[in-house]
């Protein structure tokens, strides 16, 4: 990985990646995986990174507004983590050159679809859960102002 970009991509989510290997994982695709058997894809750490970022927009909103009922908060929390924003924040970030891609997503603009961006972005956030905790998550969100 391009130590710059990992340097700049630390620098704006305000935490340095402790494992190589972990922020790796959370930067290659399913599509990378399948062509490079056992690596594994960052399906799973975008899992636990959507988990850890829908918990910190909730625990936003409700701080905002705790007499809101859940019939508005809900579709407000929706917005805020939908893959269309998520994408957008990744690609503020300029995550598209830190992706492993399989050959086909690499040759038909992988880099740039809002849904892997999205994955991503929700992998990385599912690696500094794993590194730091959900203070470290919060932190994070904080910066990239999603709300």
């Amino acid at each position: 990985m391009d130590a710059a970009r990992v340097a700049e991509l630390e620098r704006r989510l305000g935490h340095r990646f402790r494992d190589g290997k972990l922020l790796e994982h959370a930067c290659t695709h399913a599509s990378y995986a399948n062509e490079h058997p056992p690596t594994p894809s960052h399906e799973g750490l975008a899992l636990l990174g959507d988990a850890a970022l829908a918990l910190v927009v909730a625990e936003h909103l409700l701080a905002e507004d705790a007499a809101a009922p859940v019939g508005v908060l809900t579709p407000r929390r929706a917005e805020l983590v939908a893959g269309e924003r998520l994408a957008r924040w990744a690609t503020e970030l300029d995550l598209g050159p830190l992706l492993r891609l399989g050959r086909g997503e690499e040759q038909t603009g992988g880099r740039a679809r809002d849904s892997i961006l999205a994955s991503t972005l929700e992998a990385l956030l599912g690696v500094i859960y794993l590194e730091a905790g959900i203070s470290a998550v919060r932190a994070a969100v904080g910066r990239l102002a999603l709300w």
